[in-house]
């Protein structure tokens, strides 16, 4: 393996400075791959917080689960 990624990486030098800029963009982003996920349960979980508290101060109300599916079919028409 080491092999593989020293010539990968000889041949990466001989690159021009931005293929070498773009290369890194792409090995850089991706690592990242997959934490937007993991951030987007972090984000559900605060609002449904957010959502709570309004509940609790009586700032919101509830609605049956059965009108909250015909007004979610209902805006996207």
């Amino acid at each position: 393996m080491t092999s593989n990624i020293n010539k990968i990486g000889k041949k990466a030098l001989e690159l021009s400075n931005h293929d070498r800029a773009l290369l890194i963009r792409q090995l850089l982003e991706s690592l990242e791959e997959g934490k937007e996920e993991d951030k987007a349960g972090e984000l559900w979980i605060e609002e449904s917080k957010r959502r709570y508290n309004l509940y609790k101060q009586g700032k919101t109300t509830e609605k049956p689960v059965n009108q909250v599916i015909e007004d979610a079919k209902n805006n996207l028409k």
